[in-house]
């Protein structure tokens, strides 16, 4: 078996005692990579003083796994990732053009980021190491690694949406982006609409026909592409949820309120959630139905990200407001409509968190996939599950069936929804509940690792 290979932006280094974090991707990863005796490579999470360059490599090892990280400078960290990444790619994926900054220093310091990580990884791969590259930061590493001679089987995963091609043309440079995609031999996808999308974006290039039984040639290349729906690690995730049930403590938020009914909604804070649509919703929610006021609540628990850019800060301001003000105008001295919880919590609460909530609330404007949702879901109890309430702009409606779908951006229909789900008998519930854990057992993160890497070995 070839050694694996994973370049991501950001590296899930170990803890102390050589165990993986917390979170499915990551410890399906480091599964596939202790197998394969592998190396990952990424940023190292820290910034050089000074204007030096970027780099050089420092290496670790943990459990069979090797780490090579590299620190950035400060203006390429500027220019790569809070630049083009996250100011250009991040929101014109997620259709929101209004928001692109794109500036011509941001994508030279892209290009030259993705350049720094393919001289630093060249040296460090075999002749037959399988390489795994991971997301929008690192499109153009395929091309830069082969432009040095890397003759490798090189994959691609994209963890985000790939939007249609009038929204991707908006991008300068986007053929670039084109381009470097098709120097990878797999490129993978979360859902058969992104798979489409990114044929319609070829096909406007000239291609006709581009992708054929999953092969593509464009760019005097061929390679292939393929839908790839990420999952969880969802027997782990049952059975924190099992033993939260069991913990007085975690059962707290349930008691302190009799009778309360809670919606849950865990997103970080970011403008593709659609949380201020979800406040907008619940509060015409509580507003068309009197018998709900004082008996059931919406728990957003929303750490925040990004703080750096802008956009970010405009949105936790008007997060803010707006549960101040549904609070302010519906709450009384032992009940709050909108509990806001602006931090990160740990896996074990979130799992007794969803658990014990009545709805899963899982509204995002767009989104690649969405693990809240699939989270939600292998954490309800079998006997007493509570129902998903799931935009249908969120890549996991495409497995979820048995979930309410609805539209983010209609909170009527959104209020409709939540009342239908509170109302919803446990017949229909269990019904809902068991199309979707088995769907959840069966596809899980460990089965989207191992057909992607499958199907990579098998160029």
């Amino acid at each position: 078996m070839s050694r694996l290979v994973v370049v991501s932006n950001r590296v899930s280094l170990p803890d102390e005692h050589g165990s993986p974090p917390p979170g499915g991707m990551a410890i399906a990863l480091s599964a596939a990579l202790q197998r394969r005796h592998g190396l990952w490579m990424g940023w190292s999470g820290k910034v050089k003083a000074g204007e030096d360059p970027s780099g050089p490599i420092s290496r670790r090892e943990a459990r069979g796994i090797s780490y090579a990280l590299t620190d950035l400078s400060q203006t390429d960290l500027d220019d790569y990732y809070y630049g083009f990444a996250n100011r250009v790619l991040w929101p014109v994926f997620h259709c929101r053009v209004d928001l692109a900054e794109y500036s011509e220093a941001r994508m030279s310091g892209y290009q030259r980021v993705n350049r720094l990580f393919a001289k630093l990884l060249q040296p460090l791969i075999s002749d037959d190491d399988v390489i795994w590259v991971h997301d929008y930061h690192l499109i153009p590493l395929a091309k830069e690694l082969r432009n040095l001679g890397c003759g490798n089987k090189i994959g691609f995963f994209l963890h985000i949406p790939w939007p249609a091609a009038d929204i991707l043309f908006t991008v300068p440079h986007y053929d670039d982006l084109l381009r470097g995609l098709s120097c990878y031999d797999l490129v993978g996808f979360h859902t058969d609409d992104d798979l489409s999308n990114f044929a319609e974006c070829l096909r406007r290039q000239g291609l006709p026909d581009p992708i054929t039984n999953g092969v593509c040639q464009a760019y005097g290349r061929v390679f292939r592409c393929g839908v790839f729906p990420i999952g969880i690690d969802t027997a782990e995730f049952e059975r924190l949820a099992e033993q939260a049930a069991r913990s007085e403590t975690l059962q707290e938020p349930s008691q302190r309120i009799p009778g309360c009914k809670v919606a849950i909604g865990v997103d970080r804070l970011d403008y593709s959630k659609g949380i201020e649509k979800r406040i907008v919703a619940f509060d015409r929610f509580l507003r068309s139905n009197d018998h709900r006021i004082g008996k059931t609540q919406l728990l957003q628990i929303t750490p925040k990200s990004r703080t750096e850019i802008p956009a970010y800060l405009a949105m936790q301001k008007d997060v803010a407001e707006r549960v101040g003000r549904v609070d302010g105008e519906l709450g009384t001295i032992d009940w709050m409509p909108v509990h806001y919880i602006n931090r990160s919590v740990g896996p074990s609460e979130l799992a007794g968190l969803y658990r014990m909530a009545r709805v899963g609330l899982v509204t995002p404007l767009r989104d690649g996939m969405n693990l809240v949702a699939k989270e939600y879901v292998a954490a309800q109890d079998p006997q007493n599950p509570g129902v998903l309430v799931l935009s249908r702009f969120a890549g996991a409606a495409r497995e979820l069936g048995g979930a309410i779908l609805v539209n983010p951006y209609d909170p009527e229909a959104m209020a409709r929804a939540i009342e239908e789900a509170l109302d919803m008998q446990l017949d229909e519930r269990i019904d809902r509940w068991r199309a979707m854990i088995g769907r959840l057992r069966e596809y899980n993160v460990y089965r989207w690792c191992d057909d992607f890497l499958l199907g990579l070995d098998q160029r």
